[in-house]
């Protein structure tokens, strides 16, 4: 074994941002949905509903891709916790955690292109799926409902600044369509432009893997831009939004989303110069009295480097690379190896 210092200038470190597919299998585009009645039928499911790629009653192994729930400030849409206190229930417990996670704060209430908005679904995704973030650009969600279609995109590619809150980068949501972007009501075609009479359809929030629906939009009649969702503002039921979103999502509907992730790594680059590493080092190469046991290793030694390792000043070895194939070494060759340290 033989050591050598490396030189400031022997290390670089790069960063990739590596792009890929949001959901299992290195599916681009979901277009099946499911979920577990064991999951919908738990105190869980009251508060939101796990969807899978593939049948979870079949394939008990199914990865959970997403999950949907409703949020409502008052309490609408959700069984009170107590019939005599107003304001109370899962819907309101949503609305609040988002509100927080978004705003940072419990005095201001969602808004989406500063209209505040107490209806709002939220599509979080499974956080094996995203990884680091989401990639923004790369969402095309489908809604459908017995009134009309809707796919959703959010604003990325068309904004010159980004905006910054609590949970890091935000854009907001549009309706896409074969023309291009297009926000309704006071927009046209390939203009840009929102919905006046409800903000936009919503935020995509790519730093924690958050999609929130504007509610308020989506009850919208087509011609004003919505689908006519049909949220619910009946406490007899937990269940009712969260079957009415599932429905718009597993009714014709697809859902297209790609994760970013950022990969540092290290490149280390050990150099064996001509005369250097040409003496093998095993024990067996030695004599007793300290001399080369060969006498052709004298003037003509070779050796083969087969690995290398990296140590810390303390000589504490941190990581070891092995080469594909032995590599010969001797005074008329230099070697220049390439080790990788990704994380």
């Amino acid at each position: 074994m033989s050591f050598k210092r490396l030189d400031q200038e022997d290390i670089v470190i790069s960063a990739d941002s590596i792009t890929a597919p949001a959901w299992s299998d290195n599916t681009v585009t979901l277009s099946t949905f499911f979920t577990s009645s064991a999951q919908t039928a738990r105190t869980s499911g009251d508060y939101y509903y796990n969807v899978y790629k593939d049948d979870y009653a079949a394939t008990s192994s199914a990865d959970i891709q997403f999950s949907l729930a409703y949020g409502q400030l008052e309490g609408s849409g959700s069984m009170r916790f107590n019939e005599s206190v107003s304001g109370s229930g899962p819907s309101t417990v949503i609305y609040k955690q988002y509100r927080n996670l978004v705003n940072g704060t419990e005095e201001t209430n969602l808004s989406f292109n500063d209209t505040t908005v107490k209806s709002v679904y939220a599509i979080s995704v499974e956080r094996a799926r995203f990884k680091e973030k989401l990639l923004p650009g790369s969402l095309l969600l489908k809604l459908t409902t017995s009134a009309g279609t809707i796919n959703l995109t959010d604003n990325s590619n068309y904004v010159s600044t980004i905006t910054f809150g609590d949970s890091g980068r935000e854009y907001e949501l549009v309706s896409a369509s074969s023309a291009g972007v297009r926000f309704t009501g006071n927009g046209t075609d390939g203009v840009y432009g929102y919905n006046t009479a409800s903000g936009s359809f919503g935020k995509f929030l790519p730093d924690i893997g958050v999609i929130l629906l504007n509610g308020d939009a989506l009850d919208l009649a087509p011609a004003n831009g919505g689908i006519t969702l049909g949220t619910s503002a009946t406490t007899a039921s937990n269940s009712t939004n969260l079957d009415t979103i599932f429905k718009a999502v597993n009714d014709g509907g697809s859902f297209a989303l790609r994760s970013e992730e950022t990969v540092s790594s290290n490149y280390v680059f050990v150099r064996a110069r001509n005369s250097e590493f040409n003496y093998s080092t095993n024990p067996s190469n030695i004599t007793g009295s300290g001399e080369l046991r060969h006498n052709i290793m004298i003037d003509s030694p070779q050796a083969y480097i087969t690995s290398v390792g990296l140590y810390n000043d303390n000589n504490d070895l941190l990581g070891i690379a092995k080469l594909s194939r032995p590599l010969l070494k001797d005074f008329t060759k230099e070697s220049l190896i390439r080790v990788k340290l990704d994380y």
